[in-house]
């Protein structure tokens, strides 16, 4: 399993429900990598993307404790344990987590490789991702760029490897959401 993500240089993701720089090239990449492919988002990210529809040319995944939450070309699961069900019909190196940051949080330790747009730049930002450069599990296997967007945004693609992703398994009941008031 794969994640994709842009981050920043605290690792940061999103403020207020966006994305913190929206980069042509890196949506560029984001579309290279991701057509034909496996998607997971959660609701919120999906409400993000244009009219609030599943991007085109996926397969959407989408992840919600929201009871009754339906979405036209998409599945939708609502739970953890109902996702990896799903996912065991894929490929695993077909499947690209891709958001929020609630998905990230539980679904990383579960990716062998992760796709990741450094901006090199510190957002004030509400969601980030855990360091994987502090993770003794994660190494940089790849690093392109640094490339210059516009004034004094540079960023880089870089590939990292998980050398001990966990296996596909029910969640450990620290991976469970909470029950009450939260939603994806």
């Amino acid at each position: 399993m794969n994640f994709i993500v842009a981050v920043d240089e605290n690792w940061n993701i999103g403020y207020k429900g966006g994305l913190l720089e929206r980069i042509p090239a890196d949506m560029k990449q984001f579309r290279e990598k991701t057509t034909g492919k496996v998607i997971v988002v959660g609701r919120k990210t999906l409400e993000s993307f244009p009219d609030g529809r599943p991007l085109p040319n996926r397969t959407n995944i989408v992840l919600t404790r929201q009871e009754g939450f339906t979405c036209k070309g998409a599945t939708v699961c609502h739970s953890y344990d109902e996702l990896f069900k799903e996912l065991k019909k894929y490929n695993d190196d077909d499947i690209y987590i891709a958001g929020g940051g609630e998905v990230y949080r539980v679904m990383i330790p579960y990716c062998s490789t992760g796709y990741i747009t450094k901006i090199h730049k510190v957002y004030e930002a509400d969601t980030k991702i855990p360091d994987l450069d502090k993770s003794g599990n994660w190494e940089i296997i790849s690093k392109d760029g640094p490339y210059h967007y516009r004034d004094d945004i540079y960023y880089s693609y870089m590939q990292y490897k998980n050398n001990a992703p966990k296996i596909n398994r029910p969640l450990e009941q620290s991976d469970q959401l909470p029950e009450a008031g939260y939603k994806l």
